[in-house]
């Protein structure tokens, strides 16, 4: 619901505004051009690759498949579609949960690990330059300190 606030709205600086008219391009732009880069030349996509590394980063490279889509920012049955593909290629196994017999975990294979391993030089080489390289002179911590307190009702 929409509140007008008390205080008189004040127009956008022009900084402001060359900021907020600049994120749609970092949002949409940014993560297709790192998956063109990971398909090119690793045949893997930067969702899988995603997913893959989430589970590479948590204990016994395990995660319950909602956990996964949510670190994922994916909806379940999205991310399913992502865990089926890589179980075909033996990169990700789903296995039963121990403490609920409904859910499911999905693990990260030791073929997996290595295929991430393989994949991270293209990764890294693909953030830099279409991202990080151009942040030159910007105080990196401070930048992720302010957007992790965009407030995101999910």
């Amino acid at each position: 619901m929409f509140m007008p606030s008390a205080q008189p709205l004040q127009p956008l600086s022009p900084d402001e505004e060359a900021l907020l008219r600049a994120l749609p391009r970092l949002m949409y732009a940014l993560p297709r051009a790192i998956d063109a880069d990971m398909v090119r030349e690793q045949q893997l996509t930067l969702i899988e690759w995603s997913a893959m590394t989430r589970l590479c980063e948590v204990p016994q490279r395990r995660m319950r498949m909602g956990e996964l889509a949510a670190a994922c920012e994916l909806s379940l049955s999205g991310m399913t579609r992502i865990v089926t593909r890589l179980e075909s290629q033996g990169m990700i196994e789903r296995v039963r949960c121990d403490d609920d017999a409904r859910g499911w975990n999905a693990v990260l294979t030791d073929a997996g690990l290595a295929r991430l391993e393989r994949a991270w030089p293209t990764n890294l080489a693909s953030v830099r330059r279409h991202f990080l390289d151009h942040l030159e002179g910007v105080d990196l911590a401070r930048l992720a300190r302010a957007i992790q307190h965009v407030p995101i009702n999910d």
